[in-house]
């Protein structure tokens, strides 16, 4: 599909990526341990059984700074932090069993960073020692972790393949040694080749790659040489995010001269070169900033209307419950969220008085259940059926915005239901926008976020 690029040029807002509705920039800078404690006990003894929980663990240590990058981690080369880590999140765990009183079941496990794989596999082997000790394994889980290309060993994949593991993410983002150079992640692709062949002859069933657009020193020629390599070498999947340069939240962003990075005009060339060459390639653009071949089962959940969206993004589990462990991790039990500190020691100190480590958070109300549930339906299923009861809310914030998106012909809609055209698949985030009420009623609100391309 060609896309007009006024169009392209008019949605480039600053919008959120929905990972949570309501998004972080609007949580409470502070949470009740207690009534967190409380909430999450009740939503875990309703639905361990119906279906298990999520697990996420924030792995923050890194080796060298990645310039580009916007995540919480800890650069050094000293490996001794890893078992201080370890026994934090080991503390951790035991805090939130001894709230659920009963065994987990452990569908989903995801292993982020940071640089997961800066962990020994020995010692990612004693992670999931304390994590499955007493817990349930479906064998319909889905667990997952990301992985430096340099850094990711045979030992790794074998360990972790062993215990359970089908899904790896590997962090490419460019393959021109240029703007490999100037984020400070240089990786040849021959050692990406040389992994994703490893992955595969192990018998992981779905290698993912994260890309970016609108890095410094990215042409259309450099990005289209790099989707061609990721193309000859066919990850199942592929992540495809803009680049946000927020360099007043991100130290490392600082390192650029802003006449390095790719004009709004060129950034959104780039966009869309790629995205014809994934889609030629045989990919489909499955949902915000993911595409997928068919034979993956991302692509076949979400041809089926069952794919889920959270923190750990796009998944074909849909657990009720996502604990977030580790430095920064986020938890979310469907009518709360609360994150982790930020900072490692204030982690440390907090475990080390006995009490989960939640530092800010927030509790939905009745309203923001049911908006999250229409951003949910259109970012995982493409449409939504509305309710009688919120006619009177969405008329008055929600339908307006509708018509204009209608009128450019991104969705179809009535005051029944909304649905996403072929077109509209490329503008979810601006779609998913017109339900997100705290944003309307804020004045100011949408510069707290990215552009949407």
């Amino acid at each position: 599909m060609i896309i007009d690029p006024a169009l392209i040029q008019k949605y480039n807002q600053p919008v959120p990526r929905y990972t949570s509705y309501p998004t972080v920039p609007f949580w409470k800078d502070s949470i009740d341990v207690q009534e967190w404690e409380a909430a999450f006990l009740t939503r875990f003894k309703k639905h361990n059984s119906k279906g298990g929980i999520s697990l996420y663990i924030h792995l923050p240590f890194c080796e060298a700074m990645c310039t580009y990058c916007g995540c919480n981690k800890r650069i050094t080369t000293n490996h001794n932090v890893e078992l201080e880590y370890l026994a934090a999140l080991e503390t951790e765990w035991k805090l939130y069993r001894e709230i659920m009183g009963e065994a987990p079941v452990i569908s989903e496990l995801h292993l982020g960073g940071g640089t997961p794989t800066f962990f020994s596999p020995e010692n990612l082997e004693k992670l999931m020692g304390f994590l499955f000790r007493d817990s349930k394994i479906p064998d319909d889980r889905e667990f997952s972790f990301e992985g430096h290309p340099n850094n990711t060993t045979r030992q790794h994949l074998e360990t972790l393949y062993r215990l359970g593991f089908r899904r790896v993410s590997f962090g490419v983002q460019d393959n021109d040694p240029e703007v490999q150079r100037i984020i400070n992640r240089i990786q040849p692709v021959e050692k990406l080749k040389e992994v994703t062949d490893i992955a595969r002859e192990i018998g992981y069933t779905s290698v993912n790659y994260d890309l970016i657009y609108g890095l410094p020193l990215q042409t259309l020629t450099s990005m289209e040489k790099t989707v061609k390599q990721v193309l000859e070498l066919k990850p199942d999947r592929i992540a495809f995010y803009s680049y946000a340069h927020v360099p007043w939240t991100s130290k490392g962003q600082r390192l650029f001269d802003e006449n390095d990075l790719p004009s709004a005009e060129n950034k959104l060339a780039l966009y869309q070169l790629a995205m014809q060459l994934f889609t030629e390639g045989g990919y489909t653009d499955i949902g915000m900033d993911h595409f997928a071949l068919p034979g993956d089962d991302l692509f076949k959940a979400a041809k089926k209307g069952a794919m889920h969206r959270n923190f750990m993004g796009y998944t074909t589990q849909h657990t009720s419950v996502l604990v977030g462990l580790g430095v920064s991790s986020i938890s979310d039990i469907g009518t709360a969220f609360a994150q982790n500190n930020k900072n490692l020691q204030d982690y440390y100190a907090a475990l080390v008085k006995g009490i989960l480590p939640v530092q800010k958070g927030y509790f939905l109300t009745e309203e923001d259940i049911a908006f999250r549930k229409y951003i949910l339906d259109l970012g995982c299923k493409g449409h939504t059926t509305f309710k009688k009861e919120h006619l009177p809310v969405l008329k008055e914030y929600t339908f307006p915005e509708l018509r204009k998106l209608a009128e450019d012909k991104l969705i179809t809609w009535n005051e029944e239901e909304v649905q996403i055209t072929p077109l509209g698949h490329h503008f979810i985030r601006n779609i998913c926008r017109a339900f997100d009420l705290l944003q309307t009623r804020t004045a100011g609100a949408s510069q707290m976020f990215s552009k949407a391309i």
